[in-house]
């Protein structure tokens, strides 16, 4: 496994990192500062980011997982250096998670869990999975004159739980559970 450090993290990696309030790096210097004009503050443990874009960086996968409600678009995130997992566009190295309740979906490096029972995609298949899911979420009328047994909200947690555990697609889905 690789190790990351302040020299390599931010090439070809994935990362999410944990929003943190500014109080945090007051008392640390900033190490650098990217084109795009995001700030890096190396410690010993890990990086802290300051920057308006997430997301995709370059040639990385960094997501921020928000939890202040600051209304600024500039937030600052925080990840261990074992968080950096390496990517490709080739490998199957995602899986998807999603919370059912709140109707969110997010994608994960393999290496970020330590459950065997992940079903793998590679970038491009992970992206339109996940893009195929919010889309339904969003508008699932696609779903209403489907012809099944199933209360409405029993037949959207099955067909995303096909959509996340499986390769089918919507029409195989429904003959599935038809």
């Amino acid at each position: 496994m690789k190790i990351y450090n302040k020299n390599n993290f931010h090439k070809h990696t994935f990362c999410i990192f944990k929003e943190v309030d500014s109080s945090e790096i007051e008392h640390l210097k900033t190490n650098f500062i990217s084109k795009s004009g995001s700030s890096y503050l190396f410690t010993e443990e890990g990086v802290y980011r300051k920057s308006n874009h997430w997301g995709r960086a370059a040639n990385c996968k960094w997501r921020l997982e928000s939890n202040l409600s600051e209304a600024s678009r500039t937030k600052i995130g925080f990840a261990k250096w074992n968080e950096f997992h390496p990517i490709n566009e080739i490998e199957k190295l995602y899986f998807i998670e999603v919370d059912f309740c709140a109707k969110e979906v997010q994608y994960h490096h393999k290496n970020s869990s330590n459950r065997t029972d992940l079903f793998l995609r590679n970038a491009t298949e992970t992206t339109k999975r996940v893009r195929e899911i919010r889309q339904l979420y969003k508008n699932d009328k696609k779903l209403h004159h489907w012809e099944t047994t199933l209360d409405f909200d029993r037949l959207l947690y099955f067909v995303v739980g096909f959509l996340v555990t499986t390769d089918l697609k919507l029409l195989e889905i429904k003959q599935k559970i038809s």
